[in-house]
């Protein structure tokens, strides 16, 4: 299935016609390329078609099209030569490549898909990635790129990496890959879209898609749209993150202030003006998903569907719970958008995923100093079911009462107004810190 899709930048009211059988054909051809799958599960007791890109290209994430992509678009614009696999990976391709330098900015996977073509071509590529980087990102991009790319480390997000990448090519005359803001990049990504289109066996009602800068909500709603325009697609956003919703309501491409960059591969303080551009006038609603809730359907896909994703691969499923009356008995696929995760965040995953199910509770007691009185606390406070997780205390011999941070973790949400009651009634004095989030997050981390 070779299509031309028109790729309308609305901001500029004009139309640029881009041939998506070029990025189709040539991806296709890739040494390493195969289209993901497009698998049914029982979510939730309901049959939902998963677009798993978790297994794209060994890089484990769709970025990978969009980066490739756009490297060898360049590369043909600039040895003006047709884009072809064979002509892409020829000597001589590769002997005028190695004068260029490639720079991207990425929070993982785009870095993933440059860092895979740089090592390919023998060229040199820069990656800057943000400090709070999950270091298994870190470590597979190094793996694909090798010895030809440079991995920089600035900043705490991505918006600080992209400014200083921007920067330095600036300066250095490089080459700059935009991870999201680029219609080869967009067209790349827009692939995804025609590989569902092909393996649907029947006409899609809702499309969910992971949205952080917007460029696989931008390439996979201009491919619907125009060849399966009945598809109602759906953006969701980290509730943390929220800057597609922001812009489209605001009429304007908004920068955030701040954001929660827990789920670092669509934690944006600000999308693309293309993506933007076309987003607007393509997707039909945005969800915004709470980082805990992502959280908990990381741990359940894990245990239940034995599925490894990264939050940002989370954000569609997670979803579905906020759409389940409009999607009843619908055709419905999800992307699940990469499978990076870094087992070394596991414990904060199942914290974030206990805090927002109301299963994990931090209090600040005044406790008596003096012998027996954890013992009371424990016997005539808590439930059977209920369990002390956290327990900091410092003894003070010149107070009758001492501060002790007391963590707890409930089989069922509603004890909580039971440990509460019994805490005032036995005199305990108390400060709930699971709703003063700067405490908590100072005392806890």
């Amino acid at each position: 299935m070779l299509h031309k899709i028109n790729y309308i930048d609305h901001m500029k009211t004009s139309t640029i016609v881009l041939d998506q059988a070029k990025p189709t054909a040539f991806l296709s051809a890739c040494p390493v390329y195969k289209p993901t799958p497009l698998y049914k599960e029982l979510i939730h007791d309901k049959p939902i078609w998963i677009k798993d890109e978790g297994q794209r290209m060994r890089l484990g994430a769709f970025k990978a099209l969009g980066g490739v992509y756009a490297v060898a678009q360049l590369i043909a614009q600039k040895t003006e030569m047709d884009l072809d696999v064979n002509k892409f990976l020829s000597d001589e391709v590769k002997h005028i490549a190695k004068k260029m330098t490639f720079v991207c900015a990425s929070a993982g996977n785009h870095a993933q898909g440059v860092a895979y073509s740089c090592n390919l071509l023998q060229i040199k590529g820069v990656i800057y990635m943000p400090k709070t980087t999950p270091k298994q990102k870190i470590k597979q991009v190094q793996q694909f790129g090798k010895k030809y790319v440079e991995i920089i480390l600035t900043g705490d997000t991505f918006d600080d990496a992209f400014s200083t990448a921007i920067a330095a090519c600036e300066k250095d005359k490089s080459i700059f890959i935009h991870p999201f803001d680029d219609l080869k990049v967009i067209a790349g990504q827009g692939t995804v879209g025609l590989e569902i289109l092909e393996s649907a066996k029947k006409p899609i009602d809702y499309l969910f898609v992971p949205i952080g800068g917007g460029g696989l909500a931008a390439g996979l709603s201009t491919v619907f749209k125009q060849l399966n325009h009945n598809t109602k697609i759906i953006g969701v956003e980290p509730e943390g993150a929220p800057s597609m919703k922001t812009s489209i309501a605001n009429n304007k491409n908004t920068v955030l202030e701040s954001i929660d960059k827990f789920v670092d591969g669509a934690a944006v303080k600000q999308v693309g003006e293309i993506t933007f551009s076309i987003c607007k006038e393509n997707l039909d609603d945005i969800i915004l998903v709470p980082e805990g809730k992502v959280c908990t359907t990381i741990l359940r896909l894990y245990n239940e569907e034995a599925m490894v994703v990264e939050p940002a691969g989370a954000l569609t499923i997670a979803a579905l719970d906020f759409y389940k009356e409009k999607i009843r008995g619908k055709n419905v696929v999800c992307i699940v958008s990469g499978s990076n995760n870094d087992i070394e965040r596991t414990e904060e995953i199942k914290e974030r995923s206990l805090f927002y199910e109301g299963l994990k509770h931090y209090f600040m007691i005044q406790f008596p100093q003096r012998p027996g009185a954890l013992k009371e606390f424990v016997n005539t406070i808590l439930g059977e079911n209920d369990d002390i997780t956290y327990f900091q205390f410092a003894k003070k011999n010149s107070r009758e009462v001492g501060s002790v941070l007391v963590g707890l973790e409930l089989k069922n949400k509603e004890d909580i107004h039971a440990i509460k009651s019994n805490m005032t009634s036995h005199g305990f004095e108390y400060r709930y810190l699971n709703e003063k989030e700067d405490l908590y997050a100072q005392l806890i981390g």
